[in-house]
């Protein structure tokens, strides 16, 4: 079983949270982290993917809450029963103050954010993300990329020096752990298991579908693995898979809640917001699932495909967001593009207002003209800029000097720690 960092800070919330609820999607590892943390504290484990139980709860939700007494619980599967949520706010308001941990829940379709839940629990509830597994948790390594990026001290992580095909095997092998170790084929038939037994499925519970919903699906899941990377223009997904505008941005919104896709906004300051684009940026939360979609099965054909910077970038951009999940410090996450299509994949704003801009480069080399975007960004965003960085598959880190600002680039292999 992979060590998962987000471990030490469900435990923490537990003790200072009535209710914590963990989600993110299907087989990222949910249920064997609550499973652990339930042996550890002793709470029951209760999964409301069992029919029987289901059944019980919907007939009645209060009674099933109020029979569980005073022990503390585990609630798998939780998307299934948003029928619970009025009953466990009425169990959480009859709590005393020091009363905590009275609820580990855990959901692959963040139900607390979708239109369809009417109940919502403020003050009560901490909300975490279990995303697939991140590469250091993959690989044993204990650096959070968050932290360093905004610390800004470059010299104290060491770095692998990974190849192109190494970089590639990254994208193909993605972080679903049951992908993990895996053969070519073996992973092909499970991400196709995965799409197929449970994405179709779960859509299904989550929108009240109309008309041949499965097949639109079929077409859009793959278009947008080929946009992961790239700004999110809905008439043109509209236009080229001939569905409504509406309809797409429905859908999208729908995958968005299942953890397939995510949506960065772009960074826009109030009295500059006619100088940038507003639109988002889509990314595939897993790139070894979006590589699957688009038919990408081999090293050499990721590295020659037109897809290979955009499901990159994706990759770093997930990394950032899975590391966020347990970083000290917590940060808006963001791209920028302004109006002369300048652009910086991915804008940190700190809780203080300063911004880190960061650009992700598949070359070995760096040049002056790889950093024009960030030194855009610094012009649009004046004394919030803080500094400006720049991944590459080099082997050094580098500080570049351009006027009055420094920008620094840092190998991709950090994330892969010193290596023989």
């Amino acid at each position: 079983m992979y060590k998962r960092s987000l471990q030490a800070s469900i435990l923490a919330l537990l003790q200072e949270f009535r209710i914590v609820y963990m989600t993110g999607p299907r087989q990222a590892g949910k249920t064997t982290l609550a499973r652990a943390i339930a042996d550890d504290l002793d709470m029951g484990y209760i999964t409301l993917d069992d029919q029987a139980t289901l059944a019980s709860v919907e007939s009645d939700p209060h009674g099933f809450i109020r029979s569980l007494g005073s022990r503390q619980v585990v609630l798998d599967e939780f998307q299934y029963a948003p029928a619970l949520i009025p009953a466990i706010k009425e169990a959480s308001d009859q709590l005393g103050p020091s009363e905590k941990g009275k609820f580990l829940l855990t959901g692959s379709a963040d139900i607390f954010r979708s239109a369809r839940t009417q109940e919502a629990l403020p003050g009560h509830m901490a909300r975490l993300e279990l995303l697939p597994l991140s590469i250091t948790e993959i690989d044993g390594q204990s650096l959070n990329l968050l932290d360093y990026l905004v610390t800004g001290d470059f010299s104290s992580v060491s770095s692998a020096h990974p190849t192109r095909e190494d970089i590639a095997q990254l994208l193909l092998r993605g972080g679903y752990p049951e992908a993990q170790g895996k053969s070519a084929r073996a992973r092909q038939i499970w991400y196709r298991s995965y799409m197929e037994g449970r994405l179709y499925k779960d859509f299904e519970s989550l929108y009240a579908a109309r008309g041949d919903y499965h097949s639109r699906l079929q077409a859009l899941a793959p278009y947008l693995a080929g946009l992961s990377g790239n700004l999110l223009k809905y008439s043109n997904i509209a236009n080229d898979l001939e569905l409504d505008d509406r309809l797409s941005k429905s859908y999208i919104e729908i995958l968005e809640l299942m953890f397939i896709v995510r949506r960065a906004p772009a960074y826009i300051k109030n009295r500059a917001k006619r100088l940038a684009t507003r639109m988002p940026k889509l990314h595939y939360v897993d790139t070894g699932l979006a590589c699957h979609l688009l038919g990408l099965r081999t090293d050499e054909q990721i590295l020659n495909s037109q897809y290979y910077g955009g499901l990159l970038e994706s990759l770093i951009y997930m990394e950032i967001c899975k590391h966020a999940a347990w970083s000290q410090e917590e940060v808006g996450i963001y791209h920028f593009r302004d109006k002369r299509k300048r652009e910086v994949d991915i804008v940190l704003e700190r809780s203080n207002s300063k911004i880190i801009g960061i650009e992700v480069k598949a070359s070995a080399s760096v040049n002056p003209g790889d950093l024009k975007g960030l030194a855009a960004l610094a012009e649009f965003s004046g004394n919030a800029f803080e500094r400006g960085i720049l991944f590459y598959n080099g082997r050094e880190i580098l500080p570049f000097r351009q006027g009055a600002m420094t920008f620094y680039a840092i190998p991709i292999g950090i994330l892969l720690g010193a290596q023989d």
